[in-house]
């Protein structure tokens, strides 16, 4: 089964490039984030032509994330739990079911958090990291294939950006973001990407600017953590590198995992 996360950066914008790539790559279960979207402007009948199941959670102008699926959904949550005051649009969660029981699968977006010195735009990202970790523990308890997918806005490591030092500043790289990712991680999960490489030039995201794509200055802030469940069933990861060249990209590109598991 591959899944597939990959923030598309205006999902209208980019409906072409994605219905495309949906028949190139044929993944089984797709998270997407920054839709960009209400949910009734999602172009779902695109989608649902090539044979998926199609949930959002989206929000007007930007943020938004959604659930593509050649399953069917068995349950279906939107938005992260442990704050009813946040607004903004960044989680989704389905279930779907296999020949090995449950799968559930979250399309996340991570705040950015920068500026760092903004009173509430850091703050916020850590707050939502660690409501995330809380979120994670209570999963993890269930004893599930459970895979965390999505834009996490988090470089883990400085192997993972092409110049480590012009993000020193930055809220993606702060020791504080790191930490939280860190923790999210020791509670079991296995990030996928590192663990079948460790190779340097690992990227996911390039930015519009200075020519950053055709000189490589990239970093990887887009992963899938995985439970113990659902490392017992991985079998690989992937970066689809090639869809940045494309024409009107998104700056990130798909990351994708193969479970060893079927639609039941």
């Amino acid at each position: 089964m591959k899944i597939v996360t990959w923030n598309i950066n205006g999902v209208r914008a980019r409906i072409g490039n994605l219905t495309h790539w949906l028949t190139e790559s044929a993944p089984d279960i797709v998270c997407l984030q920054e839709i960009k979207t209400v949910d009734d402007q999602f172009p779902r009948a695109e989608i649902e032509a090539l044979g998926y199941n199609v949930e959002t959670h989206g929000q007007k102008g930007f943020n938004g994330v959604a659930l593509l699926s050649k399953l069917r959904f068995g349950e279906v949550t939107k938005g992260l739990p442990g704050d009813d005051a946040d607004e903004q649009a960044r989680f989704i969660e389905g279930v779907f079911s296999t020949d090995k029981g449950a799968l559930r699968v979250a399309s996340l977006y991570l705040p950015n958090g920068n500026p760092i010195d903004d009173e509430k735009k850091f703050p916020y990202k850590l707050s939502w990291m660690a409501r995330l970790e809380r979120w994670a523990e209570e999963r993890l308890r269930l004893e599930e294939a459970l895979v965390l997918a999505g834009d996490y806005n988090v470089i883990p490591e400085p192997i993972d950006a092409r110049f480590p030092e012009n993000w020193l500043g930055d809220a993606l790289f702060q020791p504080q973001t790191r930490q939280a990712f860190r923790r999210l991680l020791n509670l079991g999960f296995t990030e996928a990407v590192r663990a079948v490489t460790d190779a340097p030039d690992t990227y996911t995201f390039w930015d519009y600017q200075a020519g950053a794509w055709q000189k490589n200055n990239g970093i990887r802030i887009d992963h899938l953590l995985l439970s113990p469940e659902a490392a017992n069933r991985f079998s690989s990861a992937s970066i689809e590198k090639h869809v940045r060249a494309w024409e009107k990209p998104s700056d990130h590109v798909p990351v994708a995992i193969d479970l060893a598991l079927l639609p039941a």
